[in-house]
């Protein structure tokens, strides 16, 4: 089974990657995403989703973005806010009714499709976006599942489930019965390394790595990575993953091939005061850190995008040297990152 799975500008470089692409940035304490023209860094606008957007994801044809709206600390989300890349139109919404908390959205090739994690329900739905209702509910049979990962045929489905530290895979054919792999404490982030049929799986709580190999259905390995490891994306060869790391404030860089960390860069950037730190989802639970949680790779791997959600800025990491290039001033909480290969501004 093979796998491929208003923001001002402080530094500007200009790359082929970027040129007419747009990157979007969802501000969980604003309840915006804001829509950014890749090259110049400029907002092109301001979209007003729902309430503690979190993840997001953008249709293969690039034109349309799907919002999970998770909620904050006393309501719990279920809705998705969906709007065009390309036009002011303000998003409309789908109402999820019974399940909550949506997360870890990731589309099906078709462009109408979305996968996403129910996490209260402990389910994976499959969500027409046109028709705006759930097609499908998947038990993962598992608690706090988060994150999603997709194979290329969209056969398979893949679950990371926080608090039992498992992943679960599961057949969308219906063929096969669903197949529990632990992980380690707090399983959360989850991405496929492209070119193989690796899915790799980041253990907050326990401050590891696991690799699972879907074509053995088994974990075949696990490395030590810096504090609170919370997301994980992977360079377009997979020669990479990058992992923000939320407590000690870096993103690792670990070669895949070895399955070590090679790299840790630190985020460098100043903190919210502690009484707006104190009214956020992690509260001050890590004190000065900025909290890179939202990581990105441009298609072309020329650099990375990285959400410093107590910082309110996006930190941009330059790719051939790992080292940061500059730094864009986000909305309030910036998590979720999409990108679109269609020019927003236009």
């Amino acid at each position: 089974m093979r796998l491929i799975a208003a923001l001002p500008v402080l530094m500007v470089l200009f790359c082929a990657d970027a040129r007419g692409a747009t990157l979007v940035v969802l501000n969980k304490s604003d309840d915006t995403a804001s829509v950014i023209d890749a090259q110049t860094r400029e907002v092109v606008r301001t979209v007003r989703v729902g309430n503690g957007p979190h993840e997001a994801a953008v249709s293969p044809d690039g034109r349309t973005v799907v919002v999970c709206n998770y909620g904050d600390r006393e309501n719990r989300g279920q809705t998705l806010s969906v709007f065009a890349i390309d036009t002011d139109a303000p998003a409309r919404t789908i109402d999820l009714e019974e399940y909550h908390r949506p997360h870890g959205i990731v589309y099906f090739e078709d462009g109408e499709r979305v996968l996403l994690t129910a996490e209260t329900e402990e389910k994976l739905l499959i969500v027409n976006i046109p028709e705006g209702r759930v097609v499908r509910a998947l038990d993962t049979l598992q608690s706090g599942s988060h994150m999603a990962a997709l194979t290329p045929d969209e056969r398979y489905a893949v679950s990371a489930n926080l608090r039992d530290g498992s992943a679960t895979l599961l057949d969308l054919s219906g063929e096969l019965e669903p197949k529990i792999l632990q992980t380690g404490r707090g399983a959360e982030g989850i991405a496929v390394r492209p070119g193989t049929d690796e899915v790799w799986v980041t253990n907050r709580s326990s401050d590891t790595l696991s690799v699972i190999d879907l074509a053995t259905q088994r974990v075949v390995a696990e490395m030590d990575c810096a504090i609170f490891p919370i997301r994980i994306t992977f360079t377009p060869d997979g020669s990479y993953g990058l992992v923000s790391c939320a407590e000690s404030g870096e993103v690792a860089v670990v070669d895949a091939t070895a399955r070590r960390v090679v790299k840790r860069i630190g985020m460098k950037s100043r903190t919210v005061e502690q009484q707006e730190r104190d009214r956020r989802l992690f509260g001050d639970r890590f004190g000065l850190s900025p909290v890179p949680i939202g990581i990105l790779i441009e298609p072309g791997g020329e650099r990375a995008y990285v959400a410093n959600t107590n910082a309110d800025v996006v930190t941009v990491l330059d790719l051939k040297t790992f080292e940061i290039e500059g730094r864009l001033v986000a909305g309030s909480e910036p998590d979720g990152l999409a990108w679109s290969a269609l020019d927003a501004a236009r």
